[in-house]
């Protein structure tokens, strides 16, 4: 079989099914993984997959997220109170990065008014927030997510591998004790592992609705991040059982 059409194959089969293993390839395909990586990172660098560890996934659309508009209007009064504790923990001179979505948004927002921090951002909306502050701003670059304005693909997957920062406040679709946090697909789940991989510390945001919800694709364990902050409509019970995990705010 010839590399193009070895490639080809590899394709059909993840469209069939959404995920492929570098050694059952191998395997399959009667070439040593090497081979197989070399495949993968060239469809990887053609926008076609997104490799994750030991093998590789479709680059669907992200097409399941909840749009801007409808996610902003939700649970304003508890976001804003989320950000305002996570504010808290910034300090001068650091590197924050922020994940997409209407919280770190807010968080965003509370920002304007500091000077020295450096914010790193996969998410146009929070960029623009910024665009009158005092800060250094940096995008990630990618693909835009149509309806929504976070990047993601390939350019952001090397931007994320190649950097270091402070903090990382981690947004979540979805939030469950045993589960863990969960997003809608495979290409949201690897953004925010690369983000997490690049932070001294991860900070979950987000407000208690996402509590005991589940999406398609884990992002991680709870016991992964460094800790939790939401808002105070959180249960007495609830609250007992992530701290045993993870700090909780």
């Amino acid at each position: 079989m010839q590399p193009s059409e070895r490639r080809k194959w590899v394709l059909q089969k993840i469209q069939v099914e959404g995920k492929v293993e570098i050694d059952q390839l191998s395997e399959e395909l009667s070439v040593s993984p090497m081979t197989i990586r070399r495949d993968l990172d060239q469809l990887e660098e053609k926008g076609k997959v997104i490799r994750v560890h030991g093998g590789a996934v479709g680059a669907k659309s992200l097409i399941t997220e909840t749009p801007f508009q409808t996610k902003e209007s939700r649970n304003t009064e508890q976001k804003q109170l989320v950000a305002r504790k996570a504010l808290s923990l910034i300090h001068d001179g650091q590197t924050i990065l922020l994940d997409s979505g209407t919280t770190t948004l807010e968080l965003a927002r509370l920002l304007q008014s500091k000077t020295n921090l450096t914010i790193i951002t996969n998410d146009i909306k929070i960029a623009a927030e910024l665009v009158d502050s005092k800060l250094k701003v940096i995008i990630t670059g990618g693909e835009l997510q149509n309806d929504v304005g976070a990047l993601f693909g390939p350019q952001t997957h090397h931007f994320l591998k190649n950097i270091h920062v402070d903090l990382f406040f981690l947004g979540a679709h979805a939030i469950d004790l045993k589960t863990g946090i969960t997003s809608p697909t495979f290409e949201k789940s690897l953004v925010k592992q690369l983000m997490m991989e690049a932070a001294d510390s991860t900070w979950l945001v987000a407000d208690s609705s996402k509590l005991g919800e589940r999406a398609f694709s884990k992002v991680c364990d709870l016991q992964e991040i460094t800790g939790f902050i939401t808002d105070d409509d959180i249960s007495y019970e609830t609250k007992q059982k992530i701290s045993e995990s993870m700090q909780i705010l």
